[in-house]
């Protein structure tokens, strides 16, 4: 190839390329959308749901990969699911009950199989599973009876479809799967259950998407699916846990099992923090799907402060419940649900529609902000003086939120003492309520 034939393909690939930089740069969310981004952020507080036919091994979400059971033999999982416990109505009033705004549950996880009914695929629960109901069809319409928003939780990452090739880092040589396949032809597979969820169940909180880091330099075609999406319900909100700062045709952030900015889990190096809405997920126990022998479970107290520290980052929080195969839902897990909900029909003016407050988080707690008011979320202190640094206004009053008993105050140059009777301590999360002039 001579010199001037590789420069100018060359110069035709730099075009190619701005072209396409300049594409993505065109995506202007809907009025919808930007509605809905709005009510997002208001909400706060959501409930993840991940269920599938692994809940009959009780070992996780994850055990097709972690226990390398080749397709073959994972497909008689399907026959063993048989939920007729499920009660759509429960979920949903439980998550209600919690104080949850919305429902992101998984439509389809690693493993490939569809938990609605799917006309692209016969590997979905109406058409596998002696059950043979579509849950998500069910679940649908009782959000929409309980005003719930409605999330799918959707994988990109699939063990099971032969076209998801070249394979990533998960899904060995054990699946049995031959080693060939078309990526896009797998995506077109993708585009194709996605229409079915964005057209048969009615309107559509969002799309989750998981399982872009298995093959992070693959070519995702995620304009088009992204811009799919937005055509078929301008309204629906696109977040990706791919653990990178977001992408052009994103509309909110989310982190995984971290506050913004935090990497603790090693998943998010390179993640940085955007200016769109955000979301933290986390779990009850130490597991996303059904496990039996994890009894790990958060107290009350730790699940309560990362609801009020997630707020304080100005953030949601969406926190998950694994299912058992019978469509039951953990005990245990239940009743952590109701013991947030009881705190939060108490304080839930300091978490529902608040922005991240004007102290940015410390280690005694975090501030969020309502109009004039400012919430000082007291999670870690045993002293009776808080100093707070200066802020931008002065303040009017100070006072307990719980009861409103007057609390004392000074402010300087240097900032804002507020004196807190012992008496007045709580031990989940003290809040004191400031009033700025």
């Amino acid at each position: 190839m001579t010199y001037l034939l590789q420069l100018k393909k060359f110069k035709i690939s730099i075009l190619l390329f701005l072209i396409s930089v300049n594409l993505w740069a065109q995506y202007t969310p809907s009025p919808e959308n930007l509605k809905s981004r709005e009510w997002f952020e208001n909400a706060r507080f959501g409930l993840f749901i991940h269920w599938g036919v692994y809940s009959t091994l009780g070992d996780g979400e994850w055990v097709m990969n972690n226990q390398e059971i080749p397709i073959r033999t994972y497909e008689k999982l399907p026959a063993f699911f048989n939920p007729t416990q499920f009660d759509a109505k429960e979920w949903v009033q439980m998550a209600k009950n919690a104080g949850m705004k919305y429902i992101t549950i998984t439509s389809k996880h690693h493993d490939g199989f569809a938990m609605f009914d799917s006309k692209v695929s016969d590997y979905n629960i109406v058409k596998c599973t002696p059950y043979g109901k579509d849950v998500l069809a069910m679940l649908a319409e009782e959000c929409k009876k309980q005003d719930i928003k409605l999330f799918f939780y959707h994988s990109q990452l699939d063990w099971h479809h032969p076209d998801y090739f070249p394979r990533g880092f998960t899904g060995g040589n054990w699946t049995g799967r031959e080693n060939t396949g078309d990526f896009n032809k797998y995506l077109d597979y993708m585009d194709a259950q996605l229409t079915e969820l964005l057209t048969n169940y009615g309107e559509v909180g969002g799309i989750w998407f998981d399982g872009m880091w298995d093959k992070p330099k693959a070519e995702w075609r995620l304009k088009k699916t992204y811009d799919l999406i937005h055509r078929l319900q301008p309204a629906a909100l696109v977040g990706s846990n791919h653990h990178l700062a977001p992408f052009e045709g994103e509309d909110f952030q989310m982190f995984e099992k971290d506050l913004p900015g935090a990497n603790t889990t090693g998943f998010a190096p390179d993640q940085k923090v955007g200016d769109l809405p955000k979301e933290t997920c986390e779990t009850i126990n130490n597991s996303w799907g059904f496990n039996l022998k994890d009894a790990n479970n958060k107290s009350p107290k730790e699940l309560i402060q990362y609801l009020v520290k997630s707020a304080g980052y100005g953030a949601n929080f969406l926190l998950n419940v694994g299912p058992m195969p019978n469509g039951k839902i953990q005990p245990e897990h239940v009743e952590r649900l109701k013991q947030m909900g009881d705190w939060i029909k108490i304080n839930g003016e300091t978490i529902y529609g608040t922005k991240g407050g004007p102290l940015t988080p410390r280690n005694w707690g975090v501030t969020t902000q309502k109009g004039n008011k400012v919430y000082v979320h007291i999670l870690n202190w045993q002293d009776e003086s808080l100093m707070l640094p200066k802020l931008s206004k002065r303040i009017g009053s100070v006072k307990v939120f719980l009861d409103k008993t007057p609390i004392k105050f000074h402010e300087s140059e240097f900032g804002v003492s507020l004196l807190i009777p012992k008496s007045k301590m709580n031990e989940i999360d003290t809040i004191v309520e400031l009033e700025l002039k």
